[in-house]
């Protein structure tokens, strides 16, 4: 009877396991192959910051998968939720066909938000300065091209570029790494609703501006030629919670919304005034708020429609 007991329930622990993609996922640890499909994740060390730190990867391969299946790589906000966000991109990496690649910048790896919003160039990025000015191979942007040439090779896809879907915290380190790393192959990149920019304006410091940064040197007449695709509700505004407020901040408006806008709206001016072609989009989604859930999959048909 003991014995049959044991049995019902190491069954009943396995069918909850299995039962729904969020909860079966998490079994799969494994670094996937040309063969892969579906949901899973890997224990990644093939970076340079923060020295042989593993780092856990969440992706999701379609069933359609080919050698040329295109790849998002997803930044998660500052819950640093990677796995909820690659939950949520499942249903659209199967409507359009691509492979999601969400890399989880856990707060043990990457403490705060120089570390992560701002990608680790500083120190301390809200007071930069030649002295605290990190290597590159030590900035956290320098994660992902080497995980993108590691997909890749053990997938044997023959994509040349990928395209990027940060959302709050991740729209901020989506929008940065777009500015530092200019050479990066990226293709479309979505910041979504980041609750801060770094404009670029060579009268304002880092990290609201490019005074005081590698900025300073960036060429903006290929920047304004990157696909950017700003995205924020038009309902995203909250003034309060996490959302930082100074002088420098406030400048750029209240709210997410204000935010977009200004850092649209600046970069925008500044190409018509060099007589610069101008590339970015800005999206206003009407009824969408700050939560991730939609908004991510509104991101997804901007790359992919």
């Amino acid at each position: 009877m003991k014995y049959q007991m044991f049995l019902f329930v190491v069954s009943l622990i396995l069918c909850v396991s299995c039962s729904g993609d969020n909860a079966a996922i998490q079994l799969i640890n494994e670094v996937p192959t040309e063969t892969s499909t579906g949901s899973g994740y890997f224990e990644y060390s093939g970076y340079a910051p923060f020295g042989k730190k593993q780092m856990r990867i969440y992706y999701y391969i379609p069933k359609s998968v080919a050698v040329d299946t295109q790849i998002v790589f997803g930044f998660h906000g500052n819950g640093r939720d990677a796995r909820n966000l690659r939950n949520e991109l499942i249903a659209k990496a199967d409507q359009h066909s691509f492979v999601v690649i969400v890399p989880e910048f856990s707060y043990e790896n990457f403490p705060g938000g120089d570390a992560y919003n701002l990608g680790n160039v500083f120190v301390d990025g809200d007071n930069p300065s030649l002295s605290t000015l990190n290597p590159e191979t030590e900035w956290s942007f320098s994660v992902v091209e080497p995980l993108f040439d590691f997909i890749t090779q053990r997938m044997s896809n023959a994509t040349s570029k990928y395209h990027i879907i940060g959302h709050s915290a991740g729209g901020q380190f989506a929008h940065r790494f777009l500015l530092f790393k200019p050479n990066a192959r990226y293709d479309k990149v979505v910041a979504s609703a980041p609750g801060w920019y770094t404009c670029p304006d060579l009268s304002v410091p880092f990290p609201y501006g490019f005074e005081r940064s590698p900025l300073e040197n960036l060429a903006l007449e290929s920047l304004f030629q990157k696909n950017l695709l700003i995205q924020v509700g038009s309902m995203d505004t909250n003034t309060g919670g996490s959302l930082r407020h100074n002088s420098f901040a406030d400048a750029q408006g209240l709210t997410r919304l204000d935010r977009a806008q200004y850092f649209f709206n600046k970069a925008s001016e500044m190409a018509a005034a060099s007589n610069l072609d101008f590339k970015w989009e800005l999206y206003i989604i009407e009824g969408a708020n700050h939560d991730f859930t939609g908004v991510s999959q509104h991101a997804a048909d901007l790359i992919f429609n």
